[in-house]
């Protein structure tokens, strides 16, 4: 009788939710307050969802583009076009129909939280360039160069915190949702009792506490790979299945923007330039392999050197959290944030946060990690 291949962990772990033992009910998350914000859809129903749109028979008259914005999330009520409130949707769709003369409908790769910023979302739109001279005649496509310049036009007449940085043309059948194939978030944490900086309002979650970030790097290993994340999901998450893999799950300390050498550092600049070997055996300063300051002794650098002078702000520790996934389920990134902050400040531990994750319910979680600090970096494609 011939044997059938083994699953891996992930389907195994799929089948085993999808059968749960007579007698037991899955526990359902905790409402938490919501946003307009829904996760992405599981992967299977992607696929499904991709072949769909691959079978669609496309229009000739119509091109379809690949548009990458970025924009500050602070005034905007989330991603998705609402009829009310002010969105990174509903502000694009206005630009695009000011420029081409009629509506249009935006697809996004990746829906945000109202508050939450996007270094890089991507999404697609289908435009038919009618002539606005002669109403019913078509002409060519525009070149995506001039559907950007002329985007971006009438985005900076506004608010001036959304941009268009690039525009491709793609395939008919090409969608920005279902077509990706990771999805990458960073998030901002300053650490320190300094109250934040007006540059920094809005940009990042200020922690007054210091922050271990070994024991966040130590924790943050339990969460990566395939996992029922059910502990990181927000109620309203309409995923169909909780699992999910997570490639990557970092933190790294970094130079916190916007910054500004002091008189100190400017005067070690010159003298590295003089003499970078000399300069750095006297100070213990460590040089990559191209001459220049290793990032964490710059960082260490700022703690030494700034808020020394009058009028001088002591800048805060900056620390990024980076998650990497296909998908992630609805408010997943900032529950995982907010128990890694938990980790940083003494208050869990790894094996804490391994009990949370086996707990399968949200109410085991730490409180979430506030919009503000988080950012949508990149949306991969395999582009055609």
């Amino acid at each position: 009788m011939q044997q059938s291949a083994p699953l891996n962990p992930c389907e195994e772990l799929k089948r085993s939710i999808d059968s749960p033992s007579s007698g037991s009910s899955p526990e359902k998350p905790s409402k938490l307050a919501k946003t307009e914000d829904l996760q992405d859809c599981d992967e299977e129903e992607e696929e499904k969802q991709s072949e769909h749109h691959q079978i669609m028979n496309p229009n000739p008259r119509i091109q379809r583009y690949l548009v990458g914005i970025e924009y500050i999330g602070t005034r905007f009520s989330g991603s998705q076009k609402q009829p009310v409130c002010r969105t990174v949707v509903g502000v694009l769709e206005e630009a695009f129909r000011k420029f081409i003369g009629q509506p249009v409908s935006i697809i996004c790769s990746s829906r945000t939280d109202a508050g939450v910023h996007a270094l890089s979302n991507v999404c697609h739109v289908d435009v038919e360039r009618i002539s606005k001279r002669k109403p019913g005649e078509v002409l060519p496509p525009h070149e995506p160069g001039v559907v950007r310049k002329a985007v971006n036009h009438f985005l900076q007449k506004g608010e001036g915190d959304i941009t268009v940085v690039d525009v491709r043309c793609v395939p008919a059948d090409f969608h920005a949702r279902y077509r990706a194939q990771e999805r990458t978030y960073f998030y901002r944490m300053l650490s320190g009792p300094e109250p934040l900086s007006t540059f920094e309002k809005d940009r990042a979650w200020h922690v007054s506490e210091e922050l271990d970030i070994v024991a966040m790097q130590n924790a943050s290993k339990v969460l990566v790979g395939c996992h029922d994340f059910s502990s990181f999901r927000a109620a309203g998450c309409q995923a169909t299945s909780p699992i999910r893999t997570l490639d990557e799950l970092s933190i790294s300390e970094v130079v916190s923007t916007p910054y500004f050498p002091s008189s100190m550092e400017r005067a070690q600049a010159n003298l590295m330039e003089q003499d970078p070997i000399a300069c750095s055996s006297a100070s213990g300063i460590e040089l990559t392999s191209k001459g220049s300051i290793s990032n964490h002794d710059k960082v260490e650098g700022l703690d030494a050197v700034c808020g020394q002078e009058f009028g001088q702000r002591r800048r805060h520790r900056c620390y990024v959290i980076t998650a990497r996934a296909r998908s992630f389920l609805y408010h997943q990134v900032r529950l995982l944030v907010g128990v890694l902050k938990a980790v940083g400040t003494g208050d869990l531990t790894t094996c804490d946060v391994e009990r949370i994750l086996n707990a399968k319910t949200v109410t085991a979680a730490s409180p979430m990690a506030p919009a503000c600090g988080l950012y949508l970096g990149r949306v991969k494609y395999e582009l055609p």
